[in-house]
């Protein structure tokens, strides 16, 4: 993919029009704009206005203020600083002119009357210079968001792997707890390893579809037909509700194209919090969903303790930059909701939450229906 060359901004400094027009027909090209200037107060004025200039051409010899003071005014600005600046000057090249004018801030120096040939080459390679700049930092700024992504993307996968890890183990324990207090018969026995063996089975699906997944950028990702019924279904088993706590899908679940993983990361997540939170002797967790538009809203509502408006705001914090209520947050690991809203705002939808502390809270999300 070719990047679509952007301009490059060029200020011209001189109390002179006349030479700010020669100065400008002597480096006009292709994918240039030119800024005039004819004062040190309308330069610095321009600057101000237009942080995209690349390139100062300034005149030494102004009246009022000088080249050298725009200069020193400039470099102490940490928004212009980084601006690189060429003298233009009529001064004689005694040194102590020129190392005057580096201690201002400039990078280089033209002779009056000027060259053509070395002003358009020393121009052209400050340009080259901007524009290596410039693509170095958009470099930059993608491998930090790229590097949050997978960030994000470690701490959903622990948290994703944790829970049907959890209920395996668990259901392991208590067949070994039953077996050692009163023995297990074998329909007992075989029901537990069933289940047992589904979610390892499921918890072995995860890991590849993950590690596949973890492969491929977005665009890469597979887009297939998801049965979201049996996907809410197959996550109901997998992380072993208690018995205390009935789960539940109301009407029929759609089935669409979309990416997987990424659905099932948010139900999941969602479901496994309820689960996991929920206070009543007899516990409720359901799940649903409403057309709305070009988007699925779906809901995972429980009927638990219910989150308080203050705690609300603190929701989307991740590992404890500030305190978020213990219901939305693994105790160890700490990762909070932020990432599922980042999951679905990927996909054009919004996140929010309706909740009444001490009779339970729905979480709603929208999905995009591709």
């Amino acid at each position: 993919m070719t990047d679509v060359q952007t301009d490059f901004v060029i200020l011209l400094v001189d109390d002179r029009e006349e030479n700010l027009i020669s100065l400008e027909e002597m480096l006009a090209q292709e994918n240039r704009v030119f800024l005039r200037a004819l004062s040190g107060n309308e330069a610095l004025k321009l600057v101000l206005r237009n942080p995209q200039i690349g390139l100062i051409l300034l005149d030494v010899q102004m009246p009022e203020m000088d080249g050298f003071e725009v200069a020193r005014i400039l470099k102490s600005n940490p928004k212009t600083r980084d601006i690189s600046i060429i003298f233009v000057t009529a001064l004689n090249k005694e040194q102590q002119y020129v190392l005057k004018g580096y201690d201002e801030g400039a990078v280089d120096y033209l002779q009056k009357p000027l060259d053509i040939r070395v002003t358009q080459a020393k121009v052209s390679v400050f340009e080259k210079l901007y524009r290596y700049q410039t693509q170095l930092k958009q470099t930059a700024d993608a491998l930090r968001k790229t590097n949050k992504q997978l960030e994000n993307f470690v701490y959903i996968v622990a948290h994703d792997l944790k829970s049907p890890l959890n209920g395996v183990i668990g259901m392991l324990s208590l067949m070994v707890m039953q077996n050692e207090e009163e023995g297990l018969s074998k329909e007992e026995l075989r029901e537990y390893l069933g289940l047992s063996q589904r979610a390892s089975y499921h918890l072995s699906g995860m890991i590849s579809e993950i590690l596949d997944y973890s492969r491929k950028s977005l665009s890469e990702q597979t887009i297939e037909e998801v049965d979201v019924q049996e996907m809410v279904t197959q996550i109901f088993q997998l992380l072993f509700p208690p018995r205390n706590i009935r789960t539940a899908i109301n009407g029929t679940m759609p089935r669409f194209q979309t990416r997987k993983l990424k659905l099932q990361q948010v139900f999941q997540n969602l479901i496994s919090n309820a689960i996991k939170y929920n206070d009543k002797a007899q516990g409720l967790v359901e799940v649903g969903y409403a057309e709305k538009g070009e988007f699925y809203e779906f809901y995972v509502r429980d009927n638990g303790p219910g989150i308080s408006l203050h705690e609300q705001s603190n929701l989307f914090t991740l590992f404890g930059v500030s305190q978020a209520p213990s219901q939305t947050r693994d105790d160890k690991t700490g990762v909070g909701l932020n990432i599922l809203k980042v999951l679905v705002e990927e996909q054009g939808g919004k996140f929010r939450i309706d909740s009444t502390v001490g009779e339970g809270s729905t979480f709603f999300f929208d999905w995009y229906k591709s």
